[in-house]
């Protein structure tokens, strides 16, 4: 049923590219994720400005319009900055590299919100108590904070992941040959549409039901030793 005159191969090679976009741009957007909401929550008036401008920015403009902003415009404004310089250079940006930078930005914004409330389910009074202690603030976070907030993101980033993953299927509009660009090939060259596209929405189901199953396998690990 899915061989689709050999082109079921070529699905599954772009199904490789789009699971290693999707887990460099998660390791992206938590990244942003963690940071942003460290500066949510600092004492700074000016981080928590900066930081919540960029969650209420990012979350309500279009994936599909921030990719194409960064692959078609990030080059132009290169290029007019080294003209503007006396430079005659031509710059492409990658898809590949476009495409994590995109889904990494935009679901930073998500992960933001995620840590912002997950370091709020950390006791203060561990805080409080760490710092009497004269522990400094980088040791805090990382032998206190994160540890504990950690068991509490679970949840909420395996959200984010699953529908940064179902985003993936944006980038073939920049000419990457991950699954969905691969599928509407195949389903061009054998006119199998149907048969195509219900191809890879079983691989996505596939993914999405495997991240349920590490997602599940994760709290059980992280709630140990909090019961």
């Amino acid at each position: 049923m899915f061989d689709l005159d050999g082109y079921s191969y070529a699905i599954f090679l772009g199904l490789e590219q789009t699971l290693l976009v999707g887990l460099l741009a998660m390791l992206l957007a938590c990244t942003i994720g963690v940071f942003g909401a460290l500066a949510k929550t600092s004492s700074s008036y000016t981080l928590r400005i900066i930081a919540s401008f960029y969650t209420a920015t990012i979350r309500g403009i279009p994936e599909l319009i921030l990719l194409l902003l960064i692959f078609y415009g990030v080059p132009t404004l290169l290029q007019d900055f080294a003209a503007s310089l006396g430079l005659d250079i031509i710059v492409d940006l990658n898809p590949f590299i476009a495409g994590v930078i995109t889904l990494g930005f935009i679901y930073g914004a998500f992960s933001v919100e995620v840590f912002r409330g997950a370091f709020g389910q950390v006791p203060v009074g561990q805080i409080e108590a760490a710092r009497a202690m004269g522990m400094r603030p980088w040791l805090i976070f990382y032998r206190i904070l994160f540890p504990q907030a950690l068991r509490f993101s679970i949840p909420g980033l395996s959200n984010v992941w699953m529908l940064l993953i179902k985003a993936t299927a944006l980038i073939s509009v920049i000419q990457l040959d991950e699954v969905m660009r691969m599928t509407k090939i195949a389903a061009n060259a054998t006119q199998k549409p149907f048969t195509a596209y219900l191809f890879a929405a079983l691989l996505f189901l596939a993914i999405t039901l495997v991240s349920i199953v590490i997602q599940k396998y994760l709290e059980n690990k992280y709630a140990r030793g909090y019961q």
